[in-house]
């Protein structure tokens, strides 16, 4: 049956689904705001120096005077951080014993600044740090620096592998518990896990836990996204998912501002942990998916929930539409519950492709989103402000992409966006010297990939079928967060090359970029409920933007068959859902169909 008809009937866009988006899907955005990239600050790198035990006395009052004695400069004049002279400094303790402040202060001339420049080792005692930005970090209460900065890369690598097998377990459960359920179970499990981080006694105690919190962010905004898009008429999905992504977007910008209130780490990971409870009052608002009731055959459950959104809608529905409503869910329903896998995602030809070309461009989407999130303190300056900046240049995006969504529909804005954001990563290579300029291109990369992760959950959403929709996108999220594994060891490589990151980011972005144009449109289109409709989606091939204008009959697709890309015997509505040509496309794209009709007619 057609569930989008169905909630015309008890309203499509009423109070009731806007209660549940304000009350839960703007804020469900904050822990995975708050979780994903708060480790930037509490494992923050602060600069740092060798500490020499010998020269501790001085140290606060004539601190210039102890590294021009103790360290080493390279050719731009910056202090080395991980190497010092190797001097007898007792000696040098002696001659400033018996100087007096003013002749301290002339030291910077003195013969002790001659150095040979062979004589330098290894920092042998510890460092000191700048407690300027940060008074304590991870890196700074253990040490994390020099020959073991790697441990901070590694934190991060762990983050993404426990998002990777987090998003695995999450699909499972988002379509096998519901979305509501899944939802505050790993909410539940973030929050203890992160907050209990910050009483971590050593670095691998902390190292765990955070792998535990990296189990659930990636996941945690999936669940009430889900609900929110199937709680809504197909003309209300694009409102959704520009909601969701300004909430997001508006996460990062309050991180920013807490982080620079906050910046001791321990009491850094309590403050955006500890707040984010308050999402537990939402339990008893936040109803189950009514179509994911049906999709499993839990017919009275979604009747009920059903007849609550209409009263709340104010929508007068009758006992009568009711009990049809329910006598028709009930002979939809097979006699025995389906369940299903990852490999239902691959059985038919056309959802093979969709589900590769979307995992493609769902990994490039995530690689390319972390790492420039994790890149923005390699850009110099004031990090807390540059993170405000790489998340305040996202809400400008969902203006323009409101209405664009609506006119140009999904495709080509996700091609655009990523073109866009890949060209300009790209470009970094040419103005490596030229700080403003390396600026301006990370923001327009950064709103090209902000803009591209708005278009490509609405889009996978609307090709993967219902009951499929929570493992398809989860298959496609899991396989892309193996890019932010890697990413950070790209980004350590940087240090090297400070636009190497980029250039991979960017070539990244426009190969998934070309890769979209295989998808179809989607725009005003119900929502496939089973894998037979999700099969008679076809792709588009290039620049060509029209499906088939021939749909098969039933009994052309019964004679070839599912594994030659056309579906199954399906419902006459199933069959005709994309049967329509060059929807949602460029004026120049339907041209281009109509010449490949004519063609196509002449062959």
């Amino acid at each position: 049956m057609d569930f989008d008809e169905v909630l015309k009937e008890v309203g499509a866009f009423g109070l009731y689904q806007k209660i549940i988006i304000c009350s839960v899907l703007l804020p469900a955005a904050l822990p995975c705001a708050f979780h994903a990239y708060s480790q930037l600050f509490i494992a923050a790198t602060p600069k740092h120096w060798c500490r020499i035990p010998e020269l501790e006395p001085w140290t606060q009052d004539y601190l210039q005077l102890v590294k021009n004695l103790s360290i080493p400069r390279d050719r731009q004049g910056a202090y080395a951080e991980c190497s010092m002279f190797d001097r007898n400094y007792s000696e040098i303790v002696r001659y400033l014993e018996y100087r007096t402040p003013y002749e301290l202060q002339r030291e910077q001339s003195s013969r002790l600044l001659k150095v040979d420049q062979e004589s330098i080792v290894a920092c042998q005692h510890g460092w000191h740090y700048d407690r300027s930005m940060y008074p304590s970090t991870v890196v700074q209460e253990w040490n994390l620096v020099c020959n073991s900065s790697y441990y901070v890369t590694l934190a991060l690598v762990l983050f993404g592998l426990g998002g990777l097998i987090g998003n695995y377990v999450f699909g499972y459960l988002v379509d096998l518990w519901g979305r509501r359920p899944s939802f505050y179970a790993y909410l539940l499990l973030e929050i203890v896990a992160c907050a209990a981080s910050a009483f971590a006694w050593n670095y691998y105690s902390w190292l765990g836990l955070r792998f535990v919190v990296g189990l659930t962010v990636p996941a945690i905004l999936a669940s009430p996204y889900v609900l929110a898009i199937e709680l809504v008429g197909p003309d209300r999905r694009v409102f959704c998912t520009i909601v969701s992504n300004i909430a997001y977007s508006l996460g990062l910008v309050l991180l920013a501002g807490v982080v620079y209130l906050v910046r001791d780490w321990r009491y850094l990971t309590l403050a955006v942990s500890l707040p984010l409870l308050m999402l537990f009052s939402c339990f008893f608002v936040l109803p189950e998916s009514p179509r994911w009731l049906i999709a499993v055959g839990q017919t009275k459950r979604a009747v009920r929930i059903l007849k609550v959104m209409a009263r709340v809608n104010g929508v007068h529905v009758s006992r009568d539409f009711m009990e049809r409503l329910q006598q028709r869910l009930v002979r939809t329903q097979p006699a025995e519950a389906s369940h299903y896998g990852i490999l239902d995602l691959f059985r038919g030809t056309n959802m093979r492709r969709k589900t590769l070309i979307v995992t493609l461009i769902w990994f490039a989407n995530t690689s390319v989103y972390v790492g420039l999130s994790y890149y923005a303190p390699a850009l110099g300056g004031d990090e807390i402000w540059n993170f405000f900046l790489a998340g305040a240049v996202e809400l400008p995006t969902y203006l323009l992409l409101w209405p664009g969504l609506s006119y140009f529909g999904r495709r080509w804005i996700l091609f655009i966006s990523m073109l866009i954001g890949g060209i300009a990563c790209v470009a970094t290579v040419l103005y490596q010297q030229q700080a403003e300029v390396m600026l301006l291109l990370y923001c327009i990369g950064k709103m090209g990939i902000s803009s591209a992760f708005v278009v490509l959950p609405l889009l996978a959403s609307e090709l993967y079928p219902t009951v499929v929709r929570g493992l398809g996108m989860s298959f496609s999220s899991v396989v892309a967060m193996t890019g932010p594994i890697f990413i950070p060891i790209i980004n350590h490589m940087g240090q090297q090359m400070l636009v190497l990151p980029l250039i991979v980011m960017g070539g990244l972005l426009i190969v998934g970029g070309f890769a979209s144009l295989f998808l179809p449109e989607t725009r005003g289109r119900n929502l496939p409920q089973t894998l037979e409709e999700g099969e008679a989606v076809p792709l588009s091939f290039l620049l060509c933007c029209c499906a088939e204008s021939q749909t098969p009959s039933r009994s052309q697709n019964h004679n070839r068959g599912l594994g030659r890309g056309r579906s199954r015997m399906i419902p006459e509505e199933a069959a005709t859902v994309y049967h329509r040509v060059g929807i949602g496309a460029p004026p120049v794209c339907k041209i281009v169909c109509s010449i490949c009709k004519k063609e196509m007619r002449t062959l």
